[in-house]
């Protein structure tokens, strides 16, 4: 998986089924740390937490700020 395909999983997730959510996440957790970008993992380990405990707040800004990063690593 690469940046560009990394990009557009994380943006085609929506607040639909938590445990589809949640693989998603952590496939997308799991390539970010694949490509060597160990702190966008974390960020996504970090939205994955959030999104446990019901803060949807902090589960956007951390895919949202991931994506962003990940756009200018391509």
């Amino acid at each position: 998986m690469d940046e560009s395909n990394l990009i557009a999983q994380l943006n085609s997730l929506s607040m639909g089924e938590l445990d589809s959510l949640q693989g998603k996440l952590e496939e997308a957790e799991r390539g970010c740390r694949e490509l060597g970008h160990q702190d966008l993992g974390d960020r996504l380990q970090e939205a994955r937490q959030a999104l446990r405990h019901g803060d949807t707040r902090t589960f956007r800004k951390q895919v949202e700020t991931v994506v962003s990063r990940l756009g200018h690593l391509r």
